[in-house]
């Protein structure tokens, strides 16, 4: 039987355009090569407690902010979400001194003038950013209406806080919690208002972790007569005269389908589609070409019953001269602290993450705990500068550990597909965003892609790119209208 839709990997891109297709009254299959779905959103248990694979937590989630009107749409918003500290949702730390953020527009700004009363105007001007970026955001699902704020993609973040400021601690600050997304000098000012715009309106934990997201999509297409299937790696696109009509999975069996959704790597993708006209060599050297974001090490740590007390919030802990605008992923120098609910006041386990170089890891080979006594020198060398440098905020954290899991770039290529283990998908720059951020079309007809490599990274990006992607599919501003309900 002829598919409606099949859908190429099973993480929140494909699962969200699998739920909006299926609500369309499609007949959806979603195939995920590897054992379990959610791409990113993955978990694991150690020592009988669920770790996050690249999930730790949204922003934007409250009535009337950005994420709302869509995780509401998907059904996700009944999920046991916990709201961080209005307060002090993150903390950045230094040797010297440390800085609380608070959550709302208003809050965040008054909070880092009381920090800086010198830097009013600066600081104003970044917040009017986050705010223009925030408050535009929609106008992207409609067809040619004009949004003001992509202007914004055209300048780089770098250069604006450069600009606004010329207090270094200042601009520590606001790039203090910038491991959501990669700030080199190529990062367009959109990605970082619209990133870190989101979190200050208000952000959330999941108990229980990012898994139960790909679950709960999963289980709604299912209920809406659609197939997820795990275990399914598709080796090739079907095509037949410039069209895509099918996938050809590992085994040999074929699916036909009347349309295509890739929600792997665009350069992944291009493995899979045999030579055809269609899709030229220059188109295939350009995606190729494109660079990835750096990856991240993490270490999942089990702490010994009651020795810490839980924080609401992250923190992120920075060494004395790095450079936060342009972070050295071959050094630690920043580390994320990422505290697990733990439904009391003392927490039981933590997430260490910090920037690292593929080209640390890129020479060993073989499976995941196969890959050599060099390796394991390795991550136990990174995980001690991890601990040493989040001691700073914590100064009892090593004493407290009671076990240690570590991961590197290339175990998150081995479990999530990402080339180089990147942590946020193609680079995007600035000085090219037509280039680095791509359109959902491919040149084979009815083949389409979705997922943080396209547009924007993080749950909201991919989230408006599967929006994106099904508009295209749909071929109308109705989806928009449904989802934002205006």
């Amino acid at each position: 039987m002829t598919k409606d839709i099949v859908i190429i990997g099973g993480g929140l891109g494909g699962l969200e355009c699998g739920y909006i297709l299926s609500k369309h009254g499609m007949k959806v299959t979603v195939l995920e090569a590897a054992s379990t779905l959610g791409g990113c959103l993955q978990t694991f248990k150690r020592k009988g407690l669920t770790f996050d694979t690249g999930f730790h937590y949204v922003g934007g989630l409250g009535e009337g902010e950005c994420l709302h009107p869509f995780f509401n749409y998907f059904g996700l918003t009944g999920l046991p979400w916990k709201k961080l500290d209005p307060d002090c949702f993150e903390k950045i730390v230094f040797s010297d001194a440390s800085y609380c953020l608070a959550s709302g527009y208003k809050a965040f700004e008054d909070r880092l003038c009381a920090y800086f009363p010198a830097e009013r105007e600066g600081i104003r001007k970044m917040v009017s950013c986050y705010k223009e970026v925030s408050s535009h955001i929609s106008d992207n699902l409609y067809p040619g209406k004009e949004n003001p704020a992509n202007e914004l993609l055209a300048r780089g973040a770098g250069d604006f806080l450069n600009a606004i400021s010329s207090n270094r601690r200042l601009r520590d600050v606001l790039c203090g919690s910038a491991l959501k997304m990669e700030l080199s000098g190529t990062l367009p000012l959109y990605v970082f208002c619209e990133v870190n715009g989101s979190f200050i309106q208000s952000s959330w934990r999941l108990e229980g972790g990012g898994a139960r997201i790909a679950e709960a999509l999963a289980a709604s297409i299912r209920g809406m007569g659609g197939e997820v299937r795990t275990g399914a790696r598709v080796t090739s696109v079907i095509e037949d005269a410039g069209t895509a009509t099918g996938v050809t999975l590992a085994g040999g069996e074929t699916i036909p389908a009347r349309t295509v959704i890739s929600d792997i790597h665009p350069a992944s993708l291009l493995a899979l589609i045999p030579e055809c006209r269609q899709v030229r060599r220059s188109f295939r050297s350009r995606i190729s070409s494109l660079e990835n974001t750096f990856g991240m090490f993490t270490a999942n740590l089990v702490l010994k019953e009651g020795a810490l007390p839980y924080e609401n919030r992250n923190v992120f802990v920075h060494a004395d001269g790095a450079d936060l605008m342009h972070p050295d992923p071959r050094k630690t120098e920043s580390v994320m602290i990422s505290y697990y609910p733990s439904g009391s006041d003392r927490a039981r386990a933590i997430d260490l993450l910090s920037p690292m170089a593929w080209e640390l890891v890129e020479g060993f080979g073989g499976k995941p705990g196969q890959r050599g006594d060099g390796y394991q020198e390795l991550k136990e060398k990174k995980l001690n500068e991890c601990i040493a440098l989040a001691s700073k905020a914590i100064p009892a954290l090593r004493d407290a550990i009671d076990y240690a899991y570590t991961s590197t770039p290339l175990t998150y290529l081995s479990y999530t597909g990402a080339p180089c283990g990147s942590a946020y998908g193609i680079r995007k720059d600035w000085h090219a965003p037509m280039t680095t951020m791509l359109s959902p079309r491919t040149p084979l007809e009815n083949l389409y892609m979705t997922g943080q490599n396209l547009y924007l990274h993080g749950i909201l990006g991919t989230t408006m790119t599967s929006v994106f992607t099904c508009s295209q599919i749909l071929g109308s501003e109705n989806l928009a209208e449904e989802i934002l309900k205006k």
